[in-house]
């Protein structure tokens, strides 16, 4: 990815809309450090497509028989 000072993606903001909508984001920074990117549109709708690890972990095609069975012993005797 492209780095771009604040000021020259100020200066250039068509440009680096442009780079982006070709499918080459941009890494916005200010002082030296990443702020911000600027990803065209078809990057955006595809990355937020993406399904968390929860999600996933949710859709999996598990039955009761696939996992394996939970010991009730505790973990650790506690002096309370």
């Amino acid at each position: 990815m492209r780095k771009v000072r604040l000021k020259d993606a100020k200066a250039n903001l068509s440009t680096v809309v442009d780079r982006a909508t070709r499918g080459k984001p941009s890494v916005i920074t200010r002082h030296g450090k990443p702020e911000a990117v600027v990803l065209g549109m078809a990057d955006w709708e595809r990355l937020s497509r993406v399904p968390s690890f929860g999600r996933l972990l949710m859709a999996a095609p598990l039955e009761p028989r696939d996992l394996p069975e939970r010991s009730r012993a505790p973990l650790r005797r506690s002096a309370l």
